[in-house]
């Protein structure tokens, strides 16, 4: 909703360009600055201008590296390699990283100045093991995603999958989770993913009761499996409660009892 919302939106990931390349792609370069310098050439902080720079995996950036983006982002101004001219620059710089920049600070790998300069607004993305209610709607979105790139039709997972997917702790995150949805995409031979089709670490998953704060209540635990299961099973009642190994009337008490109950 930001006057720079029409604006160019412009990214790199840092950790996969070497320094000396990331310099010339952030800040630009001008003829004959080095081998292969064959022309002037717009970096990204340029190309930016009067929108947004996303800094990818900003916590992977050299020391040296640092330096130079600490100052273009202090002065609003850049320098093309092998260029004194400074050009300013009007951007909104939006940086990510998987690292925890406040120990890399402490340890001496990222810069303090760099990290308060950086740190206007932080949001903090929790690993998915600390939201689990995200799994099934990602791992959903992620199927319909690879079934159409395979050219199958996969309608969804099954409740074992389904089950085992929430009893995952996901050390990878979204990434893992996409991947291994891939996998069961690749794997299955029929319209839905079965456990069996699942990496072999998902098929190994056990159950861990969540113990932070206390071990939670049979009956909640209960209403969360339940609903997973429903949604595992795209809202179909009647295939819920056969999965579930339980009477459609029971099942629908239930419902009721969570204030999931038809209309």
């Amino acid at each position: 909703g930001s006057a720079r919302m029409g604006r160019p939106f412009v990214a790199v990931n840092c950790g996969a360009v070497t320094e000396t390349l990331l310099e010339s792609e952030l800040f630009g370069h001008v003829r004959g600055s080095f081998t292969g310098a064959a022309k002037d050439a717009v970096g990204l902080f340029e190309a930016a201008n009067g929108g947004t720079l996303f800094l990818d995996e900003i916590g992977e950036i050299s020391p040296g590296m640092q330096v130079k983006l600490l100052r273009a982002l202090q002065e609003r101004e850049i320098r093309r390699v092998g260029d004194n001219k400074a050009r300013p620059v009007d951007i909104r710089v939006v940086a990510a990283t998987n690292r925890n920049l406040a120990d890399e600070v402490a340890a001496g790998r990222f810069r303090q100045d760099l990290y308060y300069r950086l740190r206007v607004i932080e949001l903090r993305v929790p690993p998915l093991r600390e939201r689990r209610e995200d799994i099934l709607p990602l791992a959903r979105l992620f199927l319909d995603e690879s079934a159409r790139r395979s050219n199958r039709i996969i309608t969804g997972f099954d409740t074992k999958a389904a089950d085992q997917l929430l009893r995952y702790d996901w050390p990878g995150n979204v990434r893992e989770l996409q991947n291994a949805v891939d996998y069961g995409v690749a794997l299955c031979s029929g319209d839905r993913v079965q456990a069996d089709d699942l990496p072999e670490e998902l098929r190994a998953a056990v159950f861990k009761p969540t113990v932070n704060g206390g071990i939670r209540p049979l009956e909640e635990m209960e209403r969360e499996y339940i609903l997973a299961a429903l949604d595992a099973m795209g809202d179909n009642r009647t295939r819920t409660a056969s999965a579930l190994n339980i009477g459609i009337a029971t099942l629908y008490r239930k419902l009721n009892e969570y204030g999931k109950g038809v209309k």
